[in-house]
C-alpha cells in the first residue's frame, strides 16, 4: 500500500511477484455483495410466485450489468492499479454507482423500470472512462489501447442511455445488441496492444468473486430458512434441504478451486477473453442457485412430501450449467483438466435427471441427490489426483536399470 498523493499511471509488470488483491479491491467487491443479493432475491421472489421464466430475461440483463461493471474494474486494476489518491477516489465513484444500480434492481424486476440501473451504470462508466484517459495520458506505451477503451466505453454508454428511453418490451429485445457491443470494446481496443494484466492476480480476483456469489447463495438459503420457520415452523424437511444446500455449495466451491487457471492464463494470454467472458455463466448460475435454494427451503418446509419439479430444476439447472462451464472454460487453458470430462458429463446427466424422479424422491430427495452427485464428483476427482500422484512417484523407480 502507498500513501503517496499521486503516482504516474503506467502498466504494471505481468510477472510481478506475490501480486494479490489489494484492500481497495476487497472493499470494492463488497458493494457487489449488495447488488448480487438484490438480483438473486428478486429471482427468488419470482420463483415463489411461479413466474420465474417470465422474469428470467430481467435477471440475465441486470446480472450482466453487475458482472460487466466488476469485470471492467478488475481487469483495469490488474494492469494499472496505482493505489494513489486519484485512483482511490475514482474507485469510490464506481462503488457509488454500484450501490445506485443495486437500489434500482427491484424497480427493474417489478415495474420494468431501468432508470436507476442506467444512472448507476452511467456513474461507474464515467469514472472508468476517466481512469482510461488518465492511463492513456500517463502511459505512452499503452496510449492507443487506453484511448480506444475510453472512446469505446463512452460511445456504448451513450447507447445505453438512449436504450433507457425505449418501451420496456422493445428494450428487452435490443439488450443483446448492447451487450454484444460492450463485449466487443475490449476485443477492439486491445488489437493495438494487450494491457499488462497479471494472470495470477486475475485468477485470484475471479476466485474471490466466485466466493462472493457462493456467499450470497448461503445467505439466500439462510433467508429461506428464516422465512420457512416464521411461516411453517421447524420440520425435518427444512433441516434436510438446508443441510443438503450447504453441502452442495461447499462441493461446488471445492470443484471450482480444483481447476487451475493462473498458469494457463500466463502461458495462453490470448485465451483470456474466452475464459473471462465465459465466467458470466459461472457467476450467474451460482447466484441463480442461491435463489433456487431459497425457494426450495420454503417449499420443503410447507410440505415435505410435495413434488415441486419447477423448484427442483431451479437447483438442478444452475448446478449443471456450473459444472459444464467449469470444463468448457478450463479445457482450452491446460493440457489436461483436473476434473475428468467423462465424470463431469455423468454428473451433469444425473443432476438433470434427478427431478424426473420427483414422484418417488420428492423435493427433499432430489435436493439431497444433487448434493450427493456434486460431492461424489469431488471425491472421485480427489481419488484420481491421489492415484496420479502415486503413479508419478513410482515411475522413476520402475524405470531404474538393474545393477
Amino acid at each position: 500500500m502507498t500513501s503517496a498523493f499521486r503516482i504516474p499511471m503506467t502498466g504494471r509488470s505481468t510477472d510481478e511477484r506475490h501480486r494479490v488483491s489489494s484492500p481497495l479491491e476487497l472493499l470494492f467487491d463488497l458493494t457487489f455483495v449488495v447488488a448480487i443479493a438484490q438480483v438473486a432475491g428478486q429471482l427468488a421472489h419470482a420463483g415463489e410466485g411461479g413466474h420465474v421464466l417470465a422474469r428470467l430475461p430481467f435477471y440475465f440483463m441486470v446480472f450482466f450489468a453487475i458482472w460487466w461493471a466488476w469485470m471492467n474494474f478488475t481487469w483495469f486494476a490488474s494492469a494499472y492499479d496505482t493505489d494513489d489518491v486519484p485512483y482511490r477516489l475514482m474507485a469510490l465513484v464506481q462503488m457509488g454507482g454500484v450501490l445506485v444500480l443495486a437500489a434500482g434492481v427491484p424497480a427493474a424486476f417489478d415495474e420494468d423500470d431501468f432508470t436507476a440501473i442506467i444512472v448507476g451504470y452511467l456513474i461507474m462508466r464515467l469514472a472508468l472512462v476517466g481512469q482510461w484517459l488518465r492511463a492513456g495520458i500517463e502511459d505512452p506505451s499503452g496510449r492507443r489501447t487506453a484511448f480506444r477503451y475510453a472512446g469505446g466505453i463512452a460511445l456504448v454508454q451513450v447507447l445505453w442511455v438512449a436504450w433507457g428511453f425505449l418501451p420496456p418490451h422493445t428494450a428487452v429485445w435490443l439488450f443483446p445488441l448492447g451487450a454484444a457491443l460492450e463485449l466487443a470494446v475490449p476485443l477492439w481496443a486491445e488489437r493495438t496492444g494487450m494491457t499488462s494484466w497479471h494472470p495470477h492476480h486475475i485468477a485470484e480476483r475471479y476466485g474471490l468473486f466466485t466466493i462472493i456469489v457462493l456467499g450470497e447463495s448461503v445467505s439466500a438459503s439462510a433467508v429461506g430458512v428464516q422465512q420457512a420457520l416464521a411461516t411453517s415452523g421447524f420440520s425435518a424437511s427444512l433441516v434436510w434441504i438446508a443441510s443438503a444446500g450447504l453441502v452442495l455449495l461447499f462441493a461446488l466451491w471445492w470443484l471450482y478451486f480444483l481447476e487451475p487457471a493462473a498458469e494457463g492464463l500466463s502461458s495462453k494470454r490470448g485465451r483470456s477473453f474466452y475464459w473471462g467472458y465465459g465466467h458470466y455463466f459461472v457467476f450467474a448460475s451460482l447466484a441463480a442457485l442461491g435463489a433456487g435454494l431459497e425457494v426450495a427451503v420454503q417449499a420443503g418446509a410447507a410440505d415435505g412430501h410435495a413434488s415441486e419439479t419447477a423448484v427442483e430444476y431451479s437447483i438442478a439447472v444452475p448446478v449443471a450449467v456450473f459444472l459444464l462451464m467449469l470444463y468448457i472454460l478450463h479445457a482450452p487453458l491446460v493440457d489436461e483438466v483436473v476434473i475428468r470430462p467423462l465424470k463431469t458429463g455423468i454428473a451433469i446427466a444425473l443432476v438433470l435427471l434427478l427431478p424426473l424422479a420427483s414422484p418417488f424422491l420428492g423435493l427433499v430427495g432430489v435436493t439431497i441427490g444433487v448434493a450427493l452427485v456434486a460431492s461424489a464428483l469431488v471425491a472421485t476427482t480427489l481419488i484420481d489426483r491421489a492415484l496420479a500422484a502415486r503413479s508419478s512417484t513410482k515411475e522413476p523407480t520402475a524405470s531404474r536399470p538393474l545393477p
